[in-house]
């Protein structure tokens, strides 16, 4: 199936979700222009708003949703809810689409109460655990694929390294843990997905207002995609939180960050590698990554000296600089000690056993732009150092 998207950039974020359901898809977008850049948004604030579901750590429900991503039924039907159909009239004339067309794709929308459940967190959420969560993306099947990927992509991720400055070991990282490479892509339709989400959000959740208004953009966003270009709303597949292709970006991730980097005037995140690699980049480029910066340092501690009430109080976002960050019981070597910049101290949890630390910079903060997670972006950092080690760079 191909889906051929006109060109439509208009300035319109992206959630990470995924579920490992593969679809044979083209959702492509001939590009007259270069897309409009939000402005990122980079600081203390930011990191509380932590997107709903969360990409890798949702694979554990792979079989179920599978097994019902497609069982919606008429009765499921969006047409005959007056409010959900108001909200269509409005969003035609907020974004001035068509009202009929907007109506009718809201209306043969579906809602799919499994992803109601999806977007829930555990009711007993079970401890963090670093070693187990890494062991989930740093194993022989995903790094022998992005060992493949880089090979065969090799000159690509050289020309997005040296375009955007973003290190093809981050590129390779983020599309293995993402996707396995484009190999688990989503078979949720993405307008069920995002109209369940936008117009039925679960109450339950602790902060559903905020969840259900992100939603309600994502699908205006979605909407003036596909109607501006001619494309099947209801053709294009991804997962249950509503993000596409190799990258996993949301609707208005493809209008900020997507680029036609293979040059044959499109934007394809489904079919073309070339593309995803050069949206990564361009992401991270957005979000001020730092040409040259490691994503983090190797710490310890002096025994019976160390603030970690105060280190750990900041959570990922870098605030000390060395000298205040040593001077609290920190222990840095070597490159760590020249670093320029502001670093936070990074925990994560194993479980019962002694946490992991290291000390991350504005380049691991930046990571966790992706995926609000530092379990997240360890492991894309990880896979990528892997990948690379195992291809000699």
């Amino acid at each position: 199936m191909s889906v051929a998207f006109a060109s439509v950039f208009d300035a319109s974020r992206r959630l990470l979700a995924w579920l490992p359901l593969s679809i044979g898809l083209s959702f492509a977008l001939p590009c007259a222009a270069s897309p409009a850049h939000q402005q990122p948004v980079n600081n203390a604030k930011a990191r509380k708003h932590t997107p709903a579901p969360k990409a890798a750590a949702k694979s554990h429900k792979s079989h179920r949703t599978q097994a019902h991503a497609a069982k919606a039924t008429a009765a499921d039907s969006y047409a005959s809810r007056t409010d959900v159909m108001q909200w269509a009239h409005e969003a035609a004339t907020r974004l001035d689409l068509p009202t009929d067309w907007v109506r009718q794709q809201i209306g043969q929308a579906r809602r799919i109460p499994l992803i109601e459940q999806l977007v829930l967190p555990a009711p007993t959420p079970a401890a963090k655990n670093w070693a187990a969560y890494r062991s989930r993306f740093i194993e022989p099947r995903r790094i022998e694929a992005g060992v493949a990927f880089w090979q065969r992509h090799q000159a690509t991720l050289a020309r997005a390294e040296q375009t955007y400055g973003v290190p093809a070991s981050i590129i390779v990282g983020i599309i293995g843990v993402e996707t396995l490479y484009g190999q688990h892509m989503g078979n949720f339709r993405i307008l069920d997905a995002l109209a369940t989400l936008a117009f039925d959000f679960p109450q339950a959740h602790p902060r559903a207002a905020e969840r259900q208004a992100f939603f309600k953009g994502e699908l205006d966003h979605f909407l003036r995609l596909t109607q501006r270009s001619g494309s099947d709303p209801f053709s294009i597949r991804g997962s249950y939180a509503g993000a596409m292709g190799m990258p996993q970006f949301m609707p208005s991730s493809w209008s900020h960050y997507a680029v036609d980097f293979d040059g044959d005037g499109r934007i394809d995140l489904f079919n073309s590698p070339g593309d995803t690699i050069g949206s990564v980049a361009n992401y991270f480029k957005a979000f001020q990554w730092k040409t040259g910066m490691p994503t983090h340092y190797p710490v310890t501690f002096t025994p019976g000296q160390t603030d970690m009430d105060t280190l750990l109080a900041p959570d990922i976002l870098p605030t000390f600089s060395v000298e205040s960050f040593t001077a609290k019981g920190a222990q840095l070597q070597g490159p760590a000690l020249q670093h320029k910049g502001p670093l936070a101290l990074i925990e994560l949890r194993n479980g019962e056993g002694a946490p992991s630390y290291v000390a991350g910079t504005e380049n691991f903060y930046v990571v966790t732009r992706y995926n609000w997670s530092s379990y997240y972006a360890m492991a894309v950092i990880e896979l990528g150092q892997a990948v690379a080690e195992r291809i000699g760079r």
